[in-house]
């Protein structure tokens, strides 16, 4: 099995993980020191170990949750201005690269591409 999707997932759910906090923590939060935005990386920690051991069904589940930072990311690189746009779009395109990756797992690692034993 090619472990790329795999390594792919694991990266970009950690940084996005780490985008998020430093983002309502650090870098641009919605009020002078952090905001509970914050709370919004706390879904990331649900698939970590799951995505980081390479299961199947975490990276199917995970790819829908990768939906809702493409859509937090999109609406806010929208509406937000300055340092907030740009994390805004580093969050759509990490959280994108997390919604491929975990289907590109989750597909090269289906029962039906299993090799069969011959008859």
């Amino acid at each position: 099995m090619n472990p790329w999707f795999n390594r792919l997932a694991s990266g970009s759910l950690v940084a996005l993980l780490v985008l998020c906090l430093a983002w309502e923590l650090w870098l641009a939060p919605l009020r002078p020191g952090g905001s509970m935005l914050v709370l919004k990386s706390l879904p990331l920690l649900l698939p970590l170990f799951g995505i980081l051991r390479g299961k199947r069904y975490t990276h199917q589940w995970t790819s829908m949750l990768a939906l809702a930072y493409v859509a937090e990311g999109l609406t806010r690189a929208v509406s937000d201005q300055g340092t907030s746009r740009t994390l805004a779009i580093a969050e759509t395109v990490l959280a994108a690269l997390l919604f491929a990756a975990c289907l590109g797992h989750a597909r090269i690692t289906a029962p039906s591409k299993a090799v069969k034993p011959a008859d």
